[in-house]
């Protein structure tokens, strides 16, 4: 098992990642907490709810079980499952553990931050795409104005990823997960980067996986541990996130997992930073790696005005100018603001290229 420490200016908490260890769960719970809710989506629930009650059973546990997908990081599902946590007799004592995907865990957070004021919850993430999205505190519902909207900088009380869960992924949410992985390495590590370029992702053993996961994780770390609350270089985490989301939320929640669009956002960022830093070094490559493993690069037709409207809903925007991302190297992030015309130039001949697939 590898473990790391997560330490903030406000909190720390452990990581522990390895095989098997939702059947001993317990052990990493303080026995004091005076009963648990566990909240997970159907997929998940199928396969490892059972053992987690199992594991659990020395204390009163409730659950909650929400529909796969980013439609239940709604006001209505919020609500919901706080009225069933007042129900169940939850208190200030209480804990709720997050079972699943990025979703599960970004509305079970959010839920904790507010439920009577703050309770303590743990991520037991159960996907690839989650290794980053269970690490610094960021927790959040949607609006239908905009993705991730309404929400909170909290911590949770621990990170607890058994990799035995991702031999349930299909090839979808694998190279969604994998999206935010190469994220992670382009901003801060070329030789990781690289390696990945190598890497076939739906044919990893168990070892280079978790290598692969660790060394994501360390990435966020080092960055949330240095920046909590995006003020400053936690931003770069963005990268590729401002048209990612935008696509998201124009296309229809589930038309493209976050990782897919994710990579197109990657792909439009290196796009842009090649034109205005004059770098040739990453667009080709991530390019080819991602056809390699079939993620969908193709769009349909969209309406670029009401994209770049969607852009500018995004926690980014600053004085109404959206802020990106760019790389002047792998490695070498920087933030940089562009007019809404400037987006719209880059966002049309990006998406014309890319349909046609002759971006040299």
């Amino acid at each position: 098992m590898k473990q790391m420490m997560i330490k903030s200016a406000s909190t720390s908490y452990p990581i522990y990642l390895g095989k098997d260890l939702l059947i001993n769960l317990d052990q990493y719970i303080d026995p004091t907490y005076s009963s648990i809710l566990v909240i997970t989506d159907q997929t998940v629930a199928t396969y490892y709810l059972d053992k987690v009650i199992k594991a659990l059973k020395q204390f009163p546990v409730n659950q909650v079980v929400i529909e796969p997908g980013e439609q239940s990081k709604s006001i209505e599902s919020f609500y919901d499952i706080h009225t069933r946590a007042i129900s169940f007799g939850m208190d200030r004592h209480s804990l709720i553990i997050a079972l699943g995907g990025g979703v599960v865990g970004d509305l079970a957070g959010f839920i904790a931050a507010t439920f009577m004021r703050g309770i303590d919850f743990i991520q037991v993430p159960t996907t690839i795409l989650a290794h980053d999205s269970s690490v610094g505190g960021k927790v959040a519902i949607n609006h239908h104005l905009g993705k991730n909207l309404i929400g909170h900088f909290y911590a949770p009380k621990a990170v607890i990823y058994d990799v035995s869960t991702l031999h349930t992924l299909n090839t979808r949410e694998i190279r969604s997960g994998y999206a935010e992985i190469i994220k992670e390495a382009l901003i801060w590590d070329e030789a990781f980067f690289n390696d990945l370029l190598l890497t076939n992702i739906y044919q990893t053993d168990d070892q280079t996986r978790v290598n692969h996961l660790y060394h994501g994780m360390r990435i966020k770390a080092n960055v949330v541990q240095k920046d909590e609350k995006e003020q400053d270089i936690r931003r770069y985490l963005n990268l590729g996130h401002t048209l990612a989301h935008a696509l998201e939320q124009q296309l229809g929640y589930g038309q493209l997992t976050h990782g897919e669009a994710v990579a197109i956002g990657l792909l439009f960022a290196l796009y842009v930073s090649e034109d205005v830093y004059q770098n040739k070094h990453a667009y080709q490559p991530l390019l080819g790696w991602l056809k390699k493993h079939d993620y969908p690069l193709t769009i349909p037709e969209t309406n670029v005005n009401e994209l770049i409207k969607r852009m500018k809903t995004d926690k980014k925007v600053v004085n109404r100018h959206i802020q990106m991302v760019l790389l002047k190297s792998i490695g070498q992030p920087v933030i940089k603001s562009f007019t809404d015309r400037e987006v719209r130039d880059f966002v049309t001949l990006f998406l014309a290229d890319l349909e046609k697939g002759i971006y040299t």
